[in-house]
């Protein structure tokens, strides 16, 4: 788990959901807004649609803070961001699938990379 000041709470979510710029992948959207504090701030949505039960949705966001963590940390930018991520609308994670868990790292690190290119631009 990541500490909180990394963290997005729900009317934060709610605010970039409304006011966003997205990046794509396969498996996620990417929504971004800037911010006025001082580091970057993530959250990811995961609906019972696409996770089945809490210890499934609990494993995804938990993986999520711990590939998010050093590629949020690392990157110096002038300006910093919220960012959301929300998956697409047929995508079903199931943490006992392994080849699922590699998909979703990749794309993890594939939109932070479009994004922290996209920005320093």
């Amino acid at each position: 788990m990541i500490a909180k000041k990394y963290r997005l709470t729900e009317r934060e979510v709610r605010k970039v959901l409304s006011r966003r710029k997205p990046f794509f992948s396969y498996m996620f959207i990417a929504n971004i807004l800037e911010n006025h504090e001082e580091n970057h701030r993530v959250a990811i949505l995961l609906s019972g649609k696409v996770a089945r039960g809490s210890v499934n949705r609990n494993f995804w966001r938990r993986h999520f803070y711990d590939i998010s963590l050093p590629l949020i940390s690392e990157k110096p930018t002038e300006k910093h961001y919220d960012i959301v991520f929300v998956p697409k609308k047929w995508m079903i994670f199931n943490h006992k699938n392994t080849e699922e868990l590699a998909e979703f790292e990749k794309n993890i690190q594939f939109l932070y990379k479009t994004i922290f290119k996209n920005i320093t631009i």
